[in-house]
């Protein structure tokens, strides 16, 4: 308690507590931006913490990560445009929610989650870290591939209205992920001879042509009609009975988030998809999802901030970054001379309880930023579409090229654009493509890693408990909507021939 009370007292010191909440506000701003993820922020803002204490440094670089990933949900909801591919899962309820009018309501949720979800996982983070630390080293190539297949069964759930079209729109995310170098082998697959496609395509290109520049395409139908329909922002609050009914969903989904964020290499992209899928799960009203539900942003929002604290356990109790933006900071850690790991805690205990304040603090400073800010966020909608289009459309070309300073990436961003507005118009859902997209390296090379391991025998993904247990439920999670459709048609079939004899 007393290494608590320490902790306190160094965060509110005024010089940390400025950086903090510059940090904060900065990491929203650059997680709002297409192209800008919570990586680039953080590796953006490194050098400036090189001449500062290590407290005031690492606190910095929490508030851009923290930020950022709450930030990417802003242009998720407000315009379909994912800030980070983590906040993707968001557009697909917060986006209709915004037509609807309702995005006050679901900025209000996003917000909220966020932050529940936060403080959720540095509590955990706080009590429990280095047990979890222990349970995730038992995630090796097998039980990583089997996460990654239960992440691509979410397929079914996100797919719309044709799942048929899901799967096809997944297998292509699945192909074009083979793009690149063999990741075992190191040998090229479907570059034709283009250095610039060595390396694959990039995820966050396309994923900004496929919602963003898609967007502004098919808004050019009607820019300049004189009877386009205007989206009214409606100040509708969000009421104490509509939050109690996402309270059990937030929870869950922030177990989740946390779970996953340990495990090195998931990462809150994935995250934010299983969470999606386990609300619609046990949602009653299946048929809201993908319509504006609130559920289905309240999951993924919870889940990708709760992220944040799960993936610094493995970091600080094991010295092992649990996604990418981890490993930037493990870098920062080792700049200002401290190694992460179990003797962390021993030399330094008063800096790392300053840092799990630090970060509870970070979340509610989103809570402030998030609820003060969400009237000056709305008014994005009431901007002209011959204004916004145009302003999506650089910042589309902006985000793309800032992503390796090459034209390369800007002709992907275009193409993913196109082929996503002819996508939607014959009612392919994008979101299993960016799906297939970045589970398809992690599926791929650790299939090959586990067979590696058993020297081809497949006896390995069904021995090891955590990975059956996986398998398992990818599997029921795949087939559930057909078992339902099913079961719908013979309760229908039955009830009309009931209502027939009568």
């Amino acid at each position: 308690m007393s290494l608590f009370m320490d902790g306190l007292v160094n965060v509110f010191q005024w010089q940390v507590l400025l950086f903090l909440v510059t940090g904060t506000v900065v990491g929203i701003c650059i997680g709002s931006l297409p192209g800008l993820t919570a990586t680039m922020g953080v590796a953006l803002i490194l050098p400036v913490t090189f001449g500062m204490d290590p407290v005031t440094g690492i606190l910095l670089l929490i508030g851009v990560y923290f930020g950022s990933v709450y930030g990417g949900s802003l242009t998720a909801i407000l315009i379909n445009t994912p800030g980070t591919p983590a906040s993707a899962a968001t557009a697909i309820d917060g986006y209709p929610m915004a037509k609807k009018g309702l995005a006050h309501k679901a900025l209000t949720i996003s917000t909220l989650a966020s932050t529940i979800g936060g403080v959720i996982s540095v509590i955990v983070l706080i009590v429990v870290a280095p047990q979890l630390a222990e349970f995730a080293l038992k995630f090796s190539a097998p039980e990583s591939f089997a996460l990654a297949l239960f992440g691509l069964s979410i397929i079914s759930s996100i797919a719309g209205k044709s799942l048929i079209k899901g799967l096809i729109a997944g297998f292509i995310g699945l192909l074009i992920s083979t793009i690149g170098l063999d990741p075992m082998g190191g040998f090229p697959r479907f570059t034709f001879g283009n250095l610039n496609l060595s390396s694959g395509v990039n995820l966050i290109a396309v994923m900004i042509g496929l919602f963003a520049a898609s967007e502004a395409f098919k808004s050019m139908e009607t820019i300049f009609s004189t009877n386009q329909k205007v989206i009214m922002v409606e100040k509708v609050k969000l009421k104490w009975h509509e939050f109690r009914t996402l309270i059990g969903t937030i929870l869950r989904s922030a177990g989740i988030g946390t779970f996953i964020g340990m495990i090195p290499g998931a990462g809150g992209d994935i995250t934010a998809f299983v969470a999606y899928n386990e609300a619609k799960r046990f949602s009653k009203n299946k048929e809201e999802f993908g319509k504006g539900s609130m559920k289905g942003v309240a999951a993924p929002e919870a889940a990708n901030n709760s992220v944040t604290g799960g993936a610094m356990i493995p970091l600080l109790t094991l010295g092992i970054p649990g996604d990418a933006v981890t490993a930037v900071l493990l870098g920062a850690l080792m700049v200002q001379g401290l190694q992460p790991g179990p003797m962390l805690f021993e030399a330094n205990g008063p800096l790392v309880y300053t840092l799990f304040v630090g970060m509870l603090l970070a979340n509610l400073l989103l809570l402030v930023f998030g609820l003060a800010g969400i009237r000056l966020f709305t008014k994005v909608l009431l901007i002209p579409k011959t204004i916004l289009t145009p302003i999506i459309l650089v910042l589309c070309v902006l985000g793309a090229y800032s992503l390796g300073n090459n034209y390369f990436d800007v002709l992907v961003m275009f193409i993913a654009g196109v082929a996503g507005y002819f996508l939607q118009r014959y009612g392919f859902p994008a979101s299993p493509i960016i799906l297939g997209l970045i589970l398809g390296p992690m599926l791929e090379s650790n299939l090959r890693r586990s067979l590696l391991m058993s020297q081809g025998n497949l006896d390995i993904f069904y021995t090891r408990p955590i990975t059956a247990v996986l398998i398992g439920l990818a599997i029921a999670t795949l087939f559930s909507p057909l078992v339902g459709k099913v079961m719908k048609g013979r309760r229908n079939g039955r009830i009309h021939d009931e209502n027939y004899k009568l």
